[in-house]
């Protein structure tokens, strides 16, 4: 099956359209955020950047000063981050501000699978160890915000990528890959210890 192309901002219709399992390409706007973004945004209801209809991808990518790129800066690592630690923050954010994908590694919660489900939004597997390769994908940094406050890893970019490479982990209908691998582990451990044969 050919990857879906997507361009943000996103539309409701194409969100939900989404199943668990299909590729994606992304192209567009996309934001980064990590745990200070994510709890600065949480506790003041604030946000620096439109995030309605838009991509937050959980990732402190490594930026540095190029006068020769646009922009003025150059993304040379733009590996995801590690989604379950911005949970605490996520299904808020997804509701007050009209997100529509989530950009990570590892999946996320119950909450944020709620919220997902309520509010068509889906989170988006990247590659983990595969930070330089996905850099390739951004084209130009278009802004940065809370780098002074933040810091360079932690602060809000926002990147213009083309064709960024993804899987749908959870979609707008509620289902999860991370929910499914982890069922199907736990029956198989079950049997394991019950002497059983784990199922196929």
């Amino acid at each position: 099956m050919a990857a879906v192309r997507l361009r943000t901002p996103l539309a409701e219709a194409d969100v939900r359209a989404l199943r668990a399992g299909d590729e994606v390409l992304l192209s567009g706007r996309v934001h980064t955020g990590r745990d200070r973004f994510h709890k600065a945004v949480f506790e003041s209801g604030e946000c620096p950047v439109d995030l309605a209809g838009g991509a937050l991808f959980h990732c402190g990518p490594v930026v540095v000063p190029d006068a020769a790129a646009p922009g003025g800066w150059r993304v040379v690592a733009a590996g995801p981050t590690t989604s379950c630690r911005e949970e605490p923050y996520m299904a808020a954010i997804v509701e007050r501000h009209g997100l529509r994908a989530i950009v990570g590694k590892g999946g996320m919660g119950e909450a944020t699978r709620g919220a997902c489900r309520r509010f068509g939004c889906v989170y988006l597997q990247a590659v983990g160890g595969a930070a330089a390769l996905l850099a390739r994908c951004v084209k130009r940094v278009a802004a940065v915000h809370f780098l002074d406050e933040f810091g360079a890893t932690e602060a809000c970019w926002s990147l213009d990528v083309e064709d960024l490479p993804l899987l749908v982990g959870m979609d707008a209908s509620g289902r999860s890959l991370y929910a499914e691998v982890e069922a199907s582990s736990r029956s198989a451990l079950d049997a394991l210890l019950a002497g059983k044969e784990p199922p196929k």
